[in-house]
């Protein structure tokens, strides 16, 4: 704290024969009162470590993250609890200080478990180490002890814990051996790890062992590689990388939720079980309770949807092409009758009669078709309607046959609906709650972020600051195009021209080489968006955007919605939907209709992009993608 030290009069300071020994006894008061003020810094007993609220164990977090790493916290009697990472085990000679074994290698990504084979077999007391000249001789003499050293960790944090301990204390028919859970009453202390500081646990009571047999435990595999671990989603959250990248999806998940309560959103739940098609996805999961395996007679609706959509396409080539008329009309006649099957088949599924295979609809729990829902947008528009700004966070689903590392057939999604808005107001929400998050990660999971950095991806940490740097830039997506199309130094597998969706290469070239930062592309070709998106007044392009983003591509979707009932009863029908299916959604045109937009972010590449994983499937607890659907 600052010492005030006086000032004495002008006239001592010109005149008085005592100013030396004044000044001299002021200086000594003020150095008296620093050393004083110093020591009472270092005499500070630091607060108490907070317990877990329903139990007596004290989480690790609450040690290991704080800014002194638990180092003003020795001395404290604590009972921690975890499961065990590694084991080593010294001979000591008695009443020697128990010292700290070498620093162990930092934990590496899906290759936290250190197993010692040897001595993890051996009972605690009474351990048999090898001896010269063959033969066993047991150290449980007077003169030596067993000490072990056990790394824990509870989930909590990225760090581990060490445990001091006896080999005398055990509990009858237990061996503490790596994946144990543990529990353990002791005394923290400092000790040194190589050139660290660091505090570790001297244990005095040993209450409680989770037996593991490690003959058959699946994580005793040193290294076991990703693919092995998504084949035990239940046991590989107890590994340290997954478990960091669990507490870093709940931190973005936390965020989200205080970003639009700060705002006055409200946060409302949705359906997942629907009787509509959303967006433009052709492939979805359907809903039954009939199920038939020998079902060969079935007649697949979407597919005949998807041949719609596809010479619909054919067509306006053709009409951009405007050479080949003959072609173009029958193709037109062909498209005409293609609609009229599939409104016949849409028709025979709601009759008693019709089966789809050897289903028979009428019968199903809900008596009719229905999917796993591929967004909660339109729902999620219906109480926007009436609560102004409305979101939701939640799973939708898409049978998508591509093998990409970030797609799976589950995700999850945090969708946005918000009344009186238009385009750009809703693409300044979605750039400020990827800014929200981004701060939120790094002033609130530095430690995670700091282990992610070192053994995921050195850069994550470098790609957060910098999106929260600056603002983002925003191009249409004929200036996309443009930049795509004036690049000489590498050659894209796919053709950057219009009407066509921009490619995986396209957005890693647009978001990590050119911007280097995330890009806003808006104003896309009205033909490659849903039917609900409101369309601009040139008649080509649509009030939609999306948010590219380094190392993920596409991160965020939104659009303004079309209010106008006229507008969008036309677009129904020219993408070929039954109307019947969407009147509900057009009585929010009918009664009330506002302006309004909205968008959504998808969780697991906002997880992909914080953390640098590789793979989505290492984003989400409990991955769904083709061929996997464990547990």
């Amino acid at each position: 704290m600052p010492i005030y030290t006086p000032s004495p009069p002008a006239a001592l300071l010109t005149s008085s024969p005592i100013i030396p020994l004044i000044t001299i006894a002021l200086v000594i008061m003020a150095s008296a009162q620093r050393a004083a003020a110093g020591r009472n810094q270092l005499l500070r007993v630091p607060p108490p470590i907070q317990r877990f609220k329903y139990s007596k164990r004290v989480v690790l977090k609450s040690i290991l993250d704080r800014e002194d790493k638990g180092l003003a916290v020795a001395g404290q009697r604590v009972v921690v609890g975890g499961w065990v990472k590694s084991r080593k085990e010294r001979a000591e000679v008695d009443d020697a200080p128990i010292p700290t074994p070498p620093a162990e290698a930092d934990d590496v990504l899906f290759g936290e478990v250190h197993v010692q084979y040897v001595p993890l077999l051996r009972p605690i007391s009474g351990t048999p180490v090898g001896g010269g000249g063959g033969g066993a001789q047991t150290l449980a003499a007077k003169d030596k002890h067993i000490v072990i050293y056990l790394l824990i960790n509870d989930g909590s944090c990225s760090s581990n814990l060490q445990l001091v301990m006896d080999s005398s204390m055990s509990i009858p028919g237990q061996v503490v051996t790596v994946g144990n859970s543990i529990l353990v009453e002791g005394v923290l202390r400092r000790s040194w790890r190589g050139r660290r500081r660091v505090v570790e646990l001297i244990v005095e009571k040993l209450l409680y062992v989770g037996a593991v047999d490690l003959k058959t435990y699946p994580l005793a595999k040193p290294q076991p590689s990703s693919l092995f671990l998504r084949d035990h989603p239940h046991l590989r959250p107890r590994f340290i990388t997954i478990g960091t990248v669990a507490r870093i999806r709940s931190n973005l998940t936390c965020a989200c939720h205080a970003f639009f309560d700060d705002l006055g959103i409200i946060h409302v739940h949705m359906p997942i079980i629907t009787s509509i098609a959303t967006g433009t996805q052709s492939q979805r999961f359907q809903v039954t309770t009939l199920l038939n395996a020998a079902d060969q007679g079935h007649v697949d609706l979407e597919v005949f949807k998807a041949a719609v959509q596809e010479k619909r396409s054919r067509i306006d080539k053709l009409r951009r092409g405007g050479n080949n008329k003959e072609a173009l009309v029958a193709a037109e006649e062909d498209l005409e009758k293609s609609k009229e099957l599939v409104r016949v088949l849409e028709q025979r599924q709601k009759t008693a009669t019709v089966y789809v295979g050897e289903v028979k609809l009428s019968e199903d729990f809900f008596g009719r078709a229905v999917y796993l829902s591929t967004s909660a947008g339109l729902h999620l528009e219906s109480y926007a309607c009436a609560l102004s700004g409305v979101y939701t966070i939640g799973p939708v689903f898409q049978a998508d046959e591509s093998r990409s590392t970030k797609k799976l057939a589950e995700m999850w999604m945090v969708e946005v609906e918000l009344a009186f808005v238009e385009l750009e107001d809703v693409m300044n929400c979605a750039e400020d709650l990827l800014h929200s998050l981004c701060y939120s990660l790094l002033a609130t999971a530095g430690n995670d972020l700091k282990f992610a950095s070192k053994q995921i991806d050195s850069d994550c940490i470098k790609r957060l600051q910098s999106i929260t740097s600056r603002p983002f830039d925003r191009i249409t997506y004929s200036k996309a195009l443009d930049i795509l199309n004036q690049v000489k130094d590498r050659s894209f597998l796919t053709e950057a021209v219009w009407g066509t969706k921009l490619s995986e290469e396209h957005e890693r070239y647009l978001a990590d080489d050119f911007f280097e930062n995330p890009v806003i592309v808006y104003e896309f070709p009205k033909e490659i968006k849903p039917f609900y998106v409101r369309g601009n007044a040139n008649l080509i392009t649509a009030s939609a955007f999306e948010i590219i983003a380094p190392k993920v591509g596409v991160l965020v979707r939104g659009s303004q919605k079309e209010e106008r009932l006229d507008v969008i009863s036309k677009r129904i029908g020219e993408v070929g939907l039954p109307h019947e299916q969407y009147d509900w959604y057009m009585d929010l045109c009918r009664y009330g209709s506002v302006q309004r937009s909205g968008f959504s972010l998808d969780l697991e590449k906002m997880v992909v992009m914080a953390t640098g994983i590789t793979d989505a499937e290492d984003a989400i607890p409990f991955p769904r993608a083709r061929g996997n659907a464990k547990l």
